[in-house]
Parts: structure tokens; C-alpha cells; sequence
């Protein structure tokens, strides 16, 4: 009897035992969740193929783990396609989020908080990130993201017009003063046939004021909003003063495009993507352009960034994994490089975007003399963004916006426009 006992026992361990090397031999499946094309609505090629190549070298790492996800779906079906797959538990283990959609996801506890996951990884060190993209991350004090591209604004400026006006490009730290008075300078009719076809700027709108003045709109957990105020009035103010100089003429990217326009706020995709058909400024004129960064008028410079992360799932069956392969794609120097070859915006890890590979390549992409001074770049990615890490800030800014451009557009008056501003949005987050 013991020792038919033995035997059993024996047999036993031995199915236990193959049954381990069957399961671990099988391969682990992480499941992620991408859409097609750019995220700054800007032409792209190939990058499906950045993504795989993304792929191969994690799988190449992790010879047991299969990593898949759905082609095909576009950007503006992105976040439908994403909440579904929450409301039936079938979401990817690790996901892009769409900076619209980060706030909505972290206040609704579809994604994992981070903190402790990156605290006991000693590879990690979230110094190699710029600070403001790493926070874009941050919900309420708590990481729920890793920043993978980003796209700040710049300052487009056409230095050909700027040259035949006898105007110096501007300095860094340049204040909103003295983008107004060049402005002033450049709007002429050039001509004498009455009609001014000459212009300072296009596409400067309210909110790039409201950056440049240092103005913290909401509080940091968006409880309280604080609009009608005076550092708010003046920054519209100066607004109104702005599109005075064109006298009730609507420019068009059109007239930046023919070299009629000395400055123009672009975020960085569009830099990077003026160059090939239909964006190419050649195909209009010959003007050369630089890239700055924006005026300021505060000592508190604030940068406006906007950012595509990539968080996981709350309801991951592999968060070791899952964590590997996050950082495959937002901490691996090869694939945040492949973002200057693939696509059109920043990398977040300060070690890729001021590498002299980077720089090499951007240089390749431009036109003529027109080249971005990377030290500009760096220095606007290192300042702080605003306050946005809460659940209702987009739908705030867009009452906010169509308020203030209303405003704008019928003269109405300020005070009393942004008393009734602050009343409504005051109670639509006390909603």
C-alpha cells in the first residue's frame, strides 16, 4: 500500500511537473490598444510600422509573450472604440490615451496607478522625462500614464518679411509688448491700393494670451474656476487690441502660406510637416522662416503642451509585463527616437530630442536656411504646463472658449462676459 502510495505521488509530480513546463511554455498574449495615423491630425506614413518595430524588440526580449492589437481604427473612432471595450471588460492591457480622454479615465479608475509599480523598479528614473510631460501623467497627485509624444507650441515667424522691414528676429524672453509692436510695424498696405496686405500674425487667439500672462485659470483639483479677474480682462484685452491692427480683415493660413504674415503659433507636427505636399510653404512662395518661442509677459512661463500617453489597464492579467512593455515604448531610446522617423511630434526623454541624431535628422527635414534651434525647443519643454489634471477641464475650456471668442467676435462687453462666464462655469463644476 505505501508503496502503491509512492507511486501515486510520484506520477503525480510528474504530471504536476510537465504541466508547468507546458503552461510556461505557452505563449503569454498582452493586448494593446493604438489607433491609425497621427495624433496631432497632421499627414503621416508608415506608422503602423514604428509600432511593430516596437513590438519585435519587446518580443525579441521576451521570447514567450505575443503582443497584439487591433489595426484600423481611426483617431476620432478612438475613444467610442476604447469606452466600449471598458463597458464589456475588454480592454487592452496597455493603451494610447488621447490627452481629452486622460482626465475621464483616471477619475473613472479604468487605470492603474503607477506609483508603486515605478517606486520598486530601479531602472526607472523618472528624471530622463521633461518634467511637464511627466506630469501630464499625473491625476490628483497619482501617475496613471507615461508620457510617449508630445507637441508643444512654438512661434512660426516668417524672417524674410521681418528682414525686408529692417526687424530683428526676436530674443528669447520676448514680452507680449513687443510682439504687439512688431506686429504694429509689419500691418501695412503695402501697395497704396488702400487695402492691407500685409499682416503681424495669424491664429494668436485668447487662450495663447491667457499662457503668455502666467494665468492659472482653475485651482489644481478644478473645484473653483477664476475668470473674472483682471490679469483675465487684460490678456482678452490685448486680444482685442491685437486684431484691431487688421482692421476687420479675416487672415487665413493662406496668407501666412503666401509670406503676407510675420508670425504664427503652430504646435511642433505642424513644423515638422510643413514640409511635404500639401504643407509645403515653397509651393506659394520663398520666404524663409524660424522657429521661437512664444512671447511672455509674466516671469512665469508657461508652456502649451499637448500630450498622447500610454497607461494600463486597471484590470490587467500581466502587469509585470504590461509595465515592461510601457517602458518599451516610452523609455526605450530606440523607440522614442523612431518618433522623429515615424511621426511628428517631441519625444518626452530629454537624451532623445537633444541628441545629435535628432538634431541631424530634423535639420534633414527642413527647407533651405529654415531649421529649429533645439536649444529653443528643450528650453520650452522644460517649463510648466497649467493646471488641466481634472475630470470636467475640457468641457470647461470649451464653454470657456466659445464665451470668450463670442465675445470677441460681437464686441461685447468684457466685464460683463466673463462675470457671466465665471458664473456658469463656476456651477458646472459644483454640477
Amino acid at each position: 500500500m505505501i508503496k502503491k502510495n509512492k507511486i501515486m505521488i510520484i506520477v503525480l509530480v510528474l504530471v504536476m511537473g510537465v504541466g508547468l513546463i507546458y503552461y510556461h511554455n505557452q505563449k503569454k498574449v498582452l493586448t494593446i490598444g493604438i489607433f491609425a495615423g497621427s495624433n496631432w491630425d497632421v499627414p503621416t506614413f508608415d506608422y503602423y510600422e514604428m509600432i511593430d518595430k516596437i513590438i519585435v524588440r519587446f518580443e525579441k526580449e521576451h521570447p514567450n509573450v505575443e503582443v497584439q492589437y487591433k489595426s484600423g481604427i481611426l483617431k476620432e473612432d478612438y475613444s467610442l472604440w476604447l469606452s466600449n471595450q471598458l463597458l464589456i471588460g475588454a480592454e487592452p492591457d496597455l493603451y494610447m490615451i488621447l490627452n481629452e480622454d486622460f482626465n475621464s479615465l483616471s477619475a473613472l479608475g479604468a487605470l492603474k496607478n503607477l506609483d508603486s509599480i515605478i517606486t520598486d523598479d530601479q531602472d526607472f528614473n523618472s528624471d530622463e522625462f521633461y518634467q511637464s510631460t511627466y506630469q501630464a501623467g499625473q491625476y490628483q497627485g497619482k501617475q496613471y500614464a507615461l508620457p510617449y509624444e508630445v507637441n508643444p507650441t512654438l512661434m512660426f515667424v516668417n524672417k524674410t518679411l521681418l528682414q525686408q522691414e529692417g526687424i530683428s528676429l526676436p530674443k528669447d524672453n520676448w514680452s507680449l509688448e513687443e510682439f504687439y509692436n512688431v506686429c504694429r510695424q509689419l500691418t501695412k498696405d503695402s501697395n497704396n491700393d488702400g487695402i492691407i496686405d500685409q499682416y503681424g500674425c495669424y491664429n494668436y487667439e485668447w487662450i495663447n494670451a491667457i499662457y503668455a500672462s502666467g494665468i492659472e485659470l482653475f485651482n489644481e483639483t478644478g473645484t473653483t474656476c477664476d475668470f473674472n479677474n483682471h490679469e483675465v480682462k487684460s490678456a482678452i484685452q490685448f486680444i482685442e487690441k491685437l486684431n484691431a491692427l487688421n482692421r476687420g480683415f479675416n487672415i487665413t493660413s493662406n496668407d501666412f502660406d503666401q509670406g503676407k504674415v510675420a508670425f504664427a503659433p503652430m504646435q511642433f507636427s505642424q513644423y515638422r510637416t510643413y514640409k511635404p505636399y500639401p504643407y509645403r510653404v515653397s509651393k506659394y512662395s520663398t520666404f524663409e522662416w524660424d522657429v521661437i518661442e512664444m512671447p511672455q509677459s509674466s516671469e512665469q512661463h508657461l508652456t502649451q503642451l499637448s500630450s498622447l500617453m500610454m497607461g494600463m489597464s486597471m484590470r490587467t492579467s500581466a502587469p509585470e509585463l504590461a509595465w515592461q512593455l510601457l517602458k518599451e515604448f516610452t523609455y526605450s531610446q530606440a523607440s522614442q527616437q523612431d518618433i522623429y522617423e515615424y511621426s511628428q511630434g517631441v519625444s518626452p526623454l530629454k537624451e532623445v530630442t537633444e541628441s545629435k541624431q535628432v538634431l541631424k535628422l530634423l535639420e534633414e527635414d527642413t527647407l533651405g536656411d529654415s531649421k529649429i534651434d533645439m536649444r529653443v525647443l528643450s528650453q520650452v519643454m522644460e517649463y510648466p504646463t497649467t493646471n488641466t489634471r481634472f475630470r470636467k477641464y475640457e468641457a470647461a475650456m470649451k464653454i470657456a472658449d466659445n464665451q470668450i471668442n463670442q465675445a470677441l467676435q460681437n464686441n461685447l462687453d468684457l466685464d460683463t462676459s466673463l462675470t457671466a462666464l465665471q458664473k456658469e462655469i463656476t456651477n458646472y463644476l459644483n454640477e
